[in-house]
């Protein structure tokens, strides 16, 4: 889709400074917010329990499934305590891996931590309690939106997830994520606690993050190490194989001292939504 955005109906519009006012003051008073994130749509509300329990029951998840967080690129790593990183991973290696990725575009990172995020936002793995941050990246539009929702909120992170109806409304096993604002409508558009807040121009947010495709962001995890590569070099683990290939991020890890381990899940991509006609 080229030129602008068919939320036009709607009248919010990602760069437009009233809009972005308006879609934060009611991510605030506690709606959520479907809006351009990268190369796709995010859903992002209030960190608060029974806001995540209700946009959760609204996709047709379990109340109760750990979401994301998210935040604008500068505060990502204050979402992590680096303390607990295992020794073989440096933090400012991995901190400058991260900056790299966010640079490149969207991109889904999972770590120890910190001790402010609230259990329902956490999930232990490999016995170490972890968040799943999703940022946006440093290009796009909707880091103007998630800073004026966070000086709203008050909060340092806001909780995310994918802008689409679950597989157990759907019937698909890979729930893949809106990239098109009329797409974002037709599931979305008649519920009264959402807001949409699209893209003024969705193929130039395409053309923002050329090594992307239109699906949910990929997903490094840094909280454990599965051990060594050929090379020597320290592994991280791929959990979602998703809008950064995997060979790029490994290539972005090497750059960098870390070598890359798929898991089970990540061995198949995830699918970019097709439209009808």
């Amino acid at each position: 889709m080229g030129g602008q955005s068919t939320i036009a109906t709607r009248g919010l519009v990602l760069g437009e400074a009233e809009d972005v006012r308006r879609a934060a003051e009611a991510l605030d008073e506690g709606a959520a917010v479907a809006h351009g994130f990268g190369t796709s749509y995010a859903l992002t509300a209030r960190p608060d329990r029974e806001v995540v329990e209700r946009v959760n029951r609204m996709k047709g998840c379990p109340a109760d499934r750990v979401t994301g967080v998210t935040t604008v690129p500068e505060r990502v790593g204050s979402l992590f305590d680096w303390t607990r990183l295992p020794s073989e991973l440096p933090r400012r290696q991995i901190e400058d891996l991260v900056d790299e990725l966010l640079h490149l575009g969207p991109f889904g990172l999972r770590g120890p931590a910190a001790a402010h995020i609230p259990p329902h936002l956490t999930a232990v793995r490999q016995g170490v309690e972890t968040v799943r941050v999703i940022a946006p990246g440093h290009s796009c539009p909707s880091n103007a939106f998630l800073a004026e929702a966070l000086v709203r909120t008050g909060t340092g992170f806001l909780a995310v997830t994918s802008a689409n109806r679950s597989r157990h409304l759907t019937g698909t096993d890979d729930e893949p994520a809106h990239w098109r604002a009329d797409g974002v409508i037709a599931d979305f558009g008649h519920e009264p606690d959402v807001q949409v807040l699209a893209h003024d121009d969705e193929a130039a947010a395409r053309r923002r993050h050329p090594h992307h495709t239109t699906t949910a962001t990929t997903v490094l995890s840094f909280h454990h190490t599965p051990g060594h590569g050929r090379s020597g070099m320290p592994a991280l683990t791929l959990e979602r194989h998703g809008s950064l290939s995997a060979d790029h991020t490994r290539s972005v890890a090497a750059n960098h001292g870390f070598t890359l381990t798929l898991a089970p899940q990540a061995e198949r991509r995830l699918t970019a939504r097709a439209y009808p006609n």
